[in-house]
């Protein structure tokens, strides 16, 4: 299967490593320093004490993902209609997309500017970025995708490549649940600084985490979507599983680049408002990190 990733980055660099690892031509699209190295060595993934290079082919263009039969979208939420706009042109009328985006409603997005069905899919890995196409891997790895005419083979070409995939019939509850961990994570590590398990362990924290998973289901609920009962459970235990991770958000602003805030605790809080609901606890993580993300843009 030919695949094209769009949005070389920790998660992209991820999955599409391990396909071409499993043997599938792949081509990467992404910013000229990662195109560069990826290029010349390939994807370098760092798993389980191990160092693989993963053998692919990589541009900046668009065009690359002309002839993929599959092509996965993980860029930046902030980013999509963007990518979505510079690549449809040179999609091929039966070429499958898969979004392994943040959020919710990113392949209503793409949706809208192919016109024609993207895959959503929820993310479960901890990976990062530690050079310019150079990956480790921190933890999981799965991947829950929507249902759809393809799905069902996709999951089969993911689990071959080492990658467990699962098809739901709710994504759509998945992805919430998904959101509902980012929401109650991504901006308080961002704003202390301290991977998961420290962080949860500073008194206060888990208390407004619990706050921000209360207010995710009663929007959640309003929106007609249905959260699992253990949800508290779930949340409080990614720390112990992953207790050296840092957030998506908390890299970015490491980096000095926009986080994704906006389509997370942000997403969360236009969708209260449309439904007259009050969220302080998201609301409050969402201003403070935009206040993190203007003391960068004016310190740049």
């Amino acid at each position: 299967m030919k695949i094209a990733v769009m949005g070389a980055g920790a998660v992209g660099c991820y999955y599409g490593a391990m396909l071409a690892l499993a043997g599938h031509p792949v081509t990467m699209i992404g910013r000229q320093a990662h195109a560069t190295a990826m290029a010349s060595n390939g994807v370098i993934l760092l798993k389980a004490g191990e160092t693989h290079r993963a053998p692919v082919q990589a541009t900046t263009e668009p065009s690359g993902v002309a002839d993929a039969d599959l092509v996965l979208i993980s860029v930046k939420s902030d980013d999509t209609v963007a990518a979505a706009e510079a690549i449809a042109p040179y999609l091929k009328p039966d070429s499958h997309i898969l979004s392994l985006q943040n959020g919710v409603d990113n392949a209503e997005r793409l949706e809208a500017v192919f016109g024609r069905a993207v895959i959503p899919a929820a993310v479960y890995v901890a990976v990062e970025t530690v050079a310019a196409g150079k990956v480790r891997h921190n933890g999981r790895g799965e991947l829950v995708i929507g249902t759809g005419p393809a799905s069902a083979e996709l999951a089969r070409t993911f689990a071959q490549a080492g990658i467990p995939t699962d098809v739901s019939e709710n994504v759509a509850a998945v992805l919430w649940t998904k959101l509902t961990v980012n929401c109650a994570y991504n901006a308080l590590c961002a704003i202390g600084q301290l991977p998961y398990g420290p962080m949860v362990s500073v008194n206060g924290v888990a208390e407004v985490m619990t706050d921000v998973v209360k207010e995710c289901r009663a929007v959640a609920q309003a929106a007609g979507i249905s959260l699992p009962d253990n949800l508290i459970g779930t949340v409080m235990g990614l720390a112990a599983a992953m207790p050296s991770q840092f957030s998506s958000t908390a890299q970015d602003l490491q980096r000095r680049k926009k986080t994704e805030i906006e389509h997370l605790n942000g997403y969360v809080v236009r969708t209260a408002e449309k439904f007259g609901l009050s969220v302080p606890a998201n609301r409050t993580l969402l201003a403070c990190v935009r206040l993190l993300e203007e003391a960068n843009r004016r310190a740049s």
